[in-house]
């Protein structure tokens, strides 16, 4: 038996909307029996894209992080409604009934990742499906992966050793979006968001740019060493969120650097000036 799952590379993904452009051409207005009603033509999307502005100026990235519905093992809506409303296929996928789910709006307050949504007009929650009806007619993949073109968004069947999903699953960096829900979550996320610490080192003689400075980050728990570019900038990611970090700047000639800081939030620590030693 297929068993489908997703798995989404945030490094790969440039916020180009075709995902989200792609379910919306699929659904809005049109009606899928069994599967789901029309998704309204405003005020609804079964796939979100979200934008995270990170760190500060000149030091700023975007991520973006798609979420469409997780299809969990455990799912709350599954789990809350025993009337056959919200059911879970044999392949993994969550529908939701659009004949018995009619009024039930309470569906919508059951999943903690809050990827239901109400069409006030049809009085029906509703949200993504992993486009079901494709998928029953041969469809490799939904709309959203097949759309994607830096193939951000891998989806086939977990159960297959050889299916991408499962080969980027084999790499064991793949995890929820939320994995303190503990749902058993079919899609998952590689390079979610962390935190950076990232600054623009010089020399205090020349004002030059200090290129291939050693930079080591650190503290009780880890220890991560980097270089300063043709700028005398560094950027590190993948730190650990709220934790105190110290930045120490080293390089041939000239007094090592030590600054501590705390990554409440991505870290730009400014111009760091190096004196002759």
């Amino acid at each position: 038996m297929t068993k489908y799952g997703m798995v989404i590379d945030e490094t790969q993904c440039n916020g180009c909307y075709s995902c989200f452009l792609a379910c919306r051409d699929e659904f809005c207005g049109n009606d899928y029996p069994e599967y789901s009603a029309s998704q309204p033509m405003a005020g609804m999307n079964w796939l979100r894209l979200v934008e995270r502005e990170r760190g500060k100026y000149p030091m700023v990235s975007v991520a973006y992080t798609s979420i469409p519905c997780m299809h969990c093992e455990n799912a709350p809506c599954v789990e809350s409604n025993h009337d056959g409303s919200v059911y879970r296929r044999e392949d993994g996928m969550v529908i939701i009934d659009p004949i018995k789910a009619k009024g039930n709006k309470q569906i919508v307050t059951t999943c903690p990742y809050r990827v239901i949504e109400w069409n006030e007009e049809q009085q029906l929650p509703q949200k993504c499906t992993f486009c079901a009806h494709l998928l029953d007619a041969g469809w490799k993949e939904p709309r959203c992966a097949e759309a994607c073109p830096t193939r951000a968004i891998a989806f086939g069947d977990l159960d297959d050793p050889k299916s991408e999903v499962s080969i980027r699953l084999a790499g064991g960096a793949a995890a929820p979006l939320h994995p303190e829900y503990q749902l058993g979550e079919r899609v998952t996320y590689i390079g979610l968001p962390t935190k950076f610490i990232a600054g623009s080192v010089l020399f205090e003689d020349t004002g030059k740019c200090a290129r291939d400075v050693k930079v080591t980050i650190y503290n009780a728990d880890s220890l991560v060493v980097a270089t300063t570019n043709c700028f005398g900038d560094f950027t590190v990611d993948g730190l650990a969120d709220n934790k105190a970090y110290t930045v120490k700047l080293e390089t041939p000639g000239y007094r090592a650097l030590e600054v501590e800081t705390y990554t409440r939030a991505d870290v730009y620590l400014g111009d760091l000036t190096l004196g002759r030693a």
